[in-house]
């Protein structure tokens, strides 16, 4: 079977200087990976002639579906529409029923109707028009040569619905589409590398109607199985055969799958073993608690928090020996396991987690450098403790700081 290969063309001088941020491109590739429509290239182009017109004759060279958003308002340095009409060299005309729309759109909503806006319902010759019922730029659909182009507004919804109502359904009708089926393990506690290590042979046995990727992120590998072929059962048998197999060498690293998230596979962990937390945040400033609450139910299980950033509050909020703090200091393993069984023992839960580090970019030192942080989780008849060597990045330190903690709790509630 071909494959059916799209690409997105964004028009605007806006998302070239980061004034606006392109999420219509990533929702459309979403959308077409969806139903098995390879998006090869994406572009942004500013509002210039020659740019514009480079960007449709290079598209036009290597895709079979071309999808421009964005240039089509009705202000001069809208060009999308004069400029598809040059390349297809076609007039622009007036289209009654596109000025109709445009027309009763105003109408309905009690707006003046100004020259410009009627010249929304001027389209090329060559194109056939298509209603935009939210809003007054019209889409446009162009076929030549077996190449086929839709031009969209930019709104972000304006585009989705045309994308929805009309390209979505119309793909299936122009090319014979492969069923496309994704399922996603998500890990934590292992880097890129050493989990492809660990599934190196099965990675190698992977029928070709199945492709594996690894998306690394912030503390995270997920492996995404993708399956190709024409029966969704199947497909759907055959990916689910591949992640029985892959599990058990992978297990203590696998949180969930698919939709999960770090925090709502602890939470589901908390609920069903009945267990609850707490936590005592210095150098993560509420950051974990705030990870933990998004989970809708996160009252059945969450207990309090508190963010001791003085010493003197980590000694009269959650009992850590000033001692401790005196010889071994706020960023040390000491500490962290005093913060967390106060912290337990504060809010009388089952477990008490800790932060404390030197987040950046400023305060390190030669023995603790910036980046060095240490964590802890108290249960009631152990304590976890470890040390971690970040960036120099405060932002990040923080978040991968949370991951750290919440893959910590995970382990301490599997026992493992």
């Amino acid at each position: 079977m071909k494959v059916v290969r799209a690409e997105i063309i964004a028009i605007g001088d806006e998302l070239l200087y980061g004034q606006i941020v392109d999420t219509n491109s990533h929702w459309i590739s979403q959308k077409l990976d969806l139903i098995g429509v390879k998006v090869v290239r994406k572009t942004t182009v500013g509002d210039d002639r020659k740019d514009i017109l480079a960007a449709f004759a290079s598209a036009e060279a290597r895709a079979d579906i071309i999808l421009i958003t964005g240039g089509l308002g009705p202000t001069q340095d809208d060009l999308t529409k004069y400029l598809l009409a040059e390349y297809f060299e076609c007039l622009i005309v007036e289209n009654r029923e596109a000025v109709k729309a445009v027309t009763d759109y105003f109408q309905r909503r009690g707006r003046e109707l100004t020259p410009l806006n009627i010249l929304q319902g001027h389209l090329p010759s060559c194109c056939t028009y298509i209603p935009n019922e939210v809003g007054t730029a019209p889409g446009m659909w162009f076929e030549r040569n077996k190449t086929y182009w839709m031009s969209m507004p930019g709104v972000p919804h304006e585009m989705k619905r045309l994308m929805s109502e009309y390209v979505l359904p119309k793909l299936p009708e122009l090319f014979p589409l492969p069923i496309i089926r994704h399922r996603m393990i998500k890990t934590v506690g292992i880097g890129e590398s050493w989990l492809a290590d660990l599934i190196r042979d099965w990675e190698k046995s992977l029928p070709k109607t199945i492709r594996l990727a690894y998306l690394p992120s912030l503390g995270h590998v997920k492996l995404r199985l993708t399956g190709f072929g024409d029966e969704v059962k199947a497909i759907d048998k055959a990916i689910q055969h591949q992640i029985d197999l892959v599990s058990p060498i992978i297990e203590q690293y696998i949180y969930g799958y698919d939709q999960d998230t770090l925090e709502s596979a602890v939470a589901n962990l908390l609920i069903m073993e009945k267990k609850t937390v707490s936590l005592a945040e210095s150098c993560t400033g509420g950051y974990i608690s705030h990870l933990i609450t998004s989970v809708s139910g996160s009252s059945s299980y969450f207990q309090g928090a508190v963010i001791p950033y003085q010493n003197e509050f980590k000694t009269e909020l959650i009992a850590v020996k000033e001692e401790t703090l005196t010889r071994f200091g706020a960023v040390s393993e000491e500490t962290v396991k005093e913060m967390a069984c106060g912290v337990r023992d504060l809010f009388k839960s089952d477990f008490g987690l800790s932060s404390s580090g030197t987040a950046g970019p400023n305060g390190g030192t030669t023995e603790k450098p910036v980046g060095t942080v240490w964590i802890a989780c108290a249960g009631k008849e152990k304590t976890l403790t470890k040390k971690l060597q970040l960036t120099q990045d405060r932002l990040l330190n923080i978040q991968l700081t949370a991951v750290a903690v919440l893959n910590m709790l995970r382990i301490c509630i599997l026992k493992k």
